[in-house]
């Protein structure tokens, strides 16, 4: 007999999600915009304790128009964390400007502040001086913001969060996605809250919120004709996928303990198990959501047992596990952007491995992930 999947990260409804997409169906309110698309976007603006938000198509769309909002064009250069997802970096050469890969530091896996500023003077030497600085926000785990946001300011170069795995994390106290002149989000359907896709832009600036909905809706100008003076993205959430959002909204906090409830599960499970580590919150001013837990794993003191014998032998049980994000100057697309850096990220991605972490996992699921990785360990 198949034993069934357990997912990575796998879509998990709350429950009144189908109330307001019938809402919407009701009141064949299922073009683009409308109520839901409204109230999801003050549930995220109070959640967050952002002025302003702009749901949309997708993280990748926030990340673009929030470029574009910059006015970053061909030719300019963006500091980018090198350890993330592609949709990181995609955006900024969908404008002709060149992505300029930083680093990670050990402790929170995210951009170094020491090679940040390293970076911003070696780039000011050469007479350029980069537009923007793209933090990512990896796993849900905050980045060091007190010192990055101090860079920003010092070099007046604008800081655009990327949290779209952190939604529910905090640093200090405040939300992820509100220290810089904009963050995004991501509603995908393996992230800690889904509406299938999506993703949302906040800022505390009402113009660039405005002029992100202007251009999101293929900027048509006030003309009671289909007018345009400038180019326009079709990047606005539609008003059933919003729905599912309000629905979603209701249970973040509730996701945020259940996703951190697998992490303590899983550093329960493998303490004392030599050559494990986790990613760790450095102090109280860290607040992870834990999206994913994930681990690394240190061959020469686990015996010689690796990342990928791990990862082969969940796969063998129907167990969905993932090796860390692939570093962006690793990757052939990138591979000739400027890097500044040593080799933490790559390091982090060869020994790395994402555990099953949704939120609707069971004590059963969690029963056969024990007894297969206890096995491997030989406990």
């Amino acid at each position: 007999m198949n034993k069934s999947k357990i997912w990575l990260s796998s879509p998990h409804m709350g429950g009144t999600e189908l109330k307001y997409v019938n809402e919407a169906f009701d009141t064949n309110w299922v073009a683009p915009l409308g109520k839901n698309v409204d109230e999801f976007e003050k549930a995220l603006a109070k959640y967050t304790r952002s002025k302003y938000v702009s749901a949309l198509s997708a993280g990748t769309a926030a990340i673009h128009l929030a470029l574009i909002l910059l006015n970053i064009k061909h030719g300019d250069e963006v500091i980018v964390s090198s350890f993330t997802f592609s949709a990181s970096v995609n955006p900024i050469v969908y404008q002709g400007a060149t992505p300029i890969l930083v680093d990670s530091e050990p402790d929170t896996w995210n951009i170094c502040p020491k090679l940040l500023e390293k970076c911003i003077v070696d780039r000011l030497s050469k007479g350029v001086k980069p537009k923007a600085i793209i933090v990512v926000h990896l796993y849900g785990m905050p980045a060091q913001m007190g010192e990055i946001m101090n860079i920003s300011e010092k070099y007046g170069i604008p800081v655009i969060e990327d949290a779209a795995e952190a939604l529910g994390s905090n640093y200090d106290g405040k939300a992820l996605g509100t220290f810089g002149t904009m963050g995004i989000l991501s509603f995908n359907g393996n992230k800690i809250i889904t509406t299938s896709g999506g993703g949302a832009l906040i800022s505390d600036q009402k113009e660039l919120i405005d002029r992100s909905r202007f251009l999101a809706t293929q900027a048509r100008d006030e003309a009671p004709h289909y007018q345009h003076s400038t180019i326009g993205y079709n990047y606005r959430i539609s008003n059933i996928v919003a729905g599912i959002g309000r629905g979603q909204m209701e249970v973040l906090d509730l996701r945020v303990s259940q996703r951190r409830a697998n992490f303590f599960f899983y550093k329960e499970l493998l303490k004392g198990i030599r050559g494990i580590s986790f990613q760790e919150e450095p102090d109280g001013r860290f607040f992870s959501n834990r999206w994913l837990t994930v681990i690394t794993v240190n061959p020469l003191q686990t015996g010689g047992i690796t990342r990928e014998h791990i990862r082969e032998v969940l796969d063998a049980e129907n167990i969905e596990s993932r090796p860390l994000w692939k570093p962006m100057h690793l990757q052939p697309v990138f591979a000739n952007c400027p890097f500044y850096g040593e080799k933490i990220s790559q390091h982090l991605f060869e020994n790395g491995l994402c555990l099953p972490s949704g939120s609707n996992l069971q004590s059963a699921d969690h029963d056969r992930i024990a007894e297969v990785l206890l096995k491997i360990f030989d406990r």
